[in-house]
């Protein structure tokens, strides 16, 4: 619970809501993701058991991972081991992106979902992030500045709280905090 004020999804406080409810408005990409021992169509639609394949097909293209799979020995049917262990990092990631595509919830939380992939990964992983965030509710949690730089809204936090908020133009303006380490970013 907050401890001051209120947290509102489209004018109700999360509060009043069944935790249920709120569970299933929210999907989360992360960026320690977890693949479940199994095959990929398992691990995409675990969280929606009843999806059909063409609707796991059409998550896995707009996470940009289908063309890999069907290059896959048994394709979509292909076992990824314990934790995901015969994919790379970038490749998990996908698989977690589809299945947030495939749950289509109306808010998306990114929690560092690319700081942990090299540049090729991220491009693939940015752009499908891209496609997930339209028409939802986007809170983006990261240290590597280039994911949030076209955010509406950017808020600054550190130990004491907010500490800067606006767009990326407003904050590169106010020379703060964000602006120094958005240099440091993109200087060296």
């Amino acid at each position: 619970d907050v401890t001051g004020g209120s947290v509102l999804v489209d004018g109700h406080d999360v509060r009043q809501l069944k935790l249920k409810s709120l569970r299933e408005a929210i999907g989360i990409v992360q960026q320690d993701v977890y693949i479940f021992a199994g095959t990929v169509r398992e691990n995409i639609a675990y969280g929606k058991k009843d999806a059909t394949q063409q609707e796991i097909e059409e998550a896995a293209k707009n996470a940009n991972i289908h063309d890999f799979i069907m290059g896959l020995e048994d394709g979509y049917d292909t076992y990824v081991g314990e934790r995901g262990t015969r994919l790379s990092g970038g490749q998990k990631q996908r698989i977690a992106i589809a299945r947030v595509f495939l749950k289509n919830p109306p808010i998306l939380i990114l929690d560092e979902a690319t700081s942990a992939l090299d540049n090729e990964s991220e491009k693939h992983i940015q752009e499908a992030l891209d496609r997930l965030s339209v028409g939802r509710t986007t809170v983006v949690i990261a240290h590597r500045l280039s994911t949030i730089r076209s955010a509406e809204k950017i808020i600054v936090i550190d130990e004491g709280g907010v500490k800067e908020q606006g767009n990326h133009h407003q904050l590169m303006e106010l020379d703060g905090i964000y602006a120094r380490y958005f240099n440091m970013q993109f200087e060296g």
